[in-house]
């Protein structure tokens, strides 16, 4: 095997694409790639060259492709889908601030990027920033990420300080008793949970109650906190990470789960490329849709929201 750069073992290879170890084990043996050499413990040793077609076939199956497919394609090759499947570059029309902070990722600046997302949250207030500033950006660093401009740690990086921001912007607001009680989570296989604190800055200074259960709840541990906590809404994020044909079965299966009077909500990127309707759920695929939602559970409850 022809190797452009040091060898990773099977762990720096999950890290580097966000495969998991079964995932790359399975596709060895059902496709034939990779092909890893091995080292003196027998060991896999994934070549650089294989690493980079992983990532490329990784951020295409992010966009909804399946790996059968794109395998047997070369590295040039998925780059090309690649471009195609994400919107087009924007560097020279883009905000400034989403050019800013692309450019403090690359450049491995913590403090710069600290400060950068705390100032815009202090200057236009929790609501504007989610709005104006973090959907844009999440929107610009995960295409970024598509395009392998972007390594997973930095894509990682900003995750986890624009989370430090939304925390203490949420913390900041009085826990209202409801209504609604608000039950934030992810189903099983959905790591991503930025959209949930999103929500719950959008809606906390609303008077809405939110509880978060993190992500990856078990479909029955959803139904166990509904009754425990009475939440009159579930509200679930998918990022465009989730498979889209697994979402249908999904949010079905938790809607026959529920009781009925418990509203469902669904939001993220990949709900945008829904094309039907879901009984018994309601689709936000704009974060914008998670205020209108709150405004029309209360009119048809007869309840009124307090600021």
């Amino acid at each position: 095997m022809e190797s452009s750069g040091a060898a990773l073992n099977i762990s720096a290879v999950e890290r580097e694409t966000g495969l998991s170890k079964d995932v790359l084990r399975i596709w060895e043996r059902r496709y034939g790639f990779p092909h890893p050499d091995r080292d003196d413990n027998a060991e896999r040793q994934y070549a650089a060259d294989e690493v980079a077609k992983l990532r490329a076939i990784k951020r295409l199956m992010d966009t909804g492709l399946r790996p059968g497919k794109l395998i047997r394609q070369s590295l040039d090759e998925l780059n090309v889908l690649a471009e195609q499947r994400v919107h087009p570059r924007r560097d020279a029309i883009a905000p400034a601030i989403e050019r800013d902070v692309l450019t403090l990722l690359k450049a491995h600046d913590v403090a710069g990027l600290h400060g950068t997302l705390t100032n815009l949250l202090l200057r236009h207030g929790v609501q504007r920033f989610v709005v104006d500033t973090v959907a844009p950006l999440n929107r610009a660093v995960g295409e970024a990420w598509m395009r392998g401009e972007l390594q997973v740690f930095e894509e990682h990086l900003y995750t986890e300080q624009l989370q430090a921001a939304l925390r203490s912007a949420i913390s900041a607001f009085p826990r209202q008793s409801g209504p609604p009680r608000i039950l934030l989570t992810t189903v099983p296989g959905e790591q991503h949970g930025i959209g949930l604190l999103m929500v719950d800055a959008l809606v906390s200074p609303e008077g809405a109650l939110c509880i978060s259960l993190g992500t990856q709840t078990p479909f029955e541990d959803i139904r166990r906190a509904t009754l425990a906590h009475k939440a009159h809404v579930v509200a679930l994020s998918f990022s465009m990470a989730f498979p889209l044909r697994q979402i249908g079965d999904a949010l079905a299966s938790l809607r026959r789960a529920l009781p009925s009077a418990v509203a469902l909500w669904a939001g993220g990127e990949v709900t945008r490329r829904l094309r039907k309707s879901l009984p018994g759920v309601q689709v936000l695929p704009e974060i914008t849709d998670a205020l209108t939602a709150l405004k029309t559970w209360r009119a048809e409850s007869g309840q009124s929201g307090t600021r």
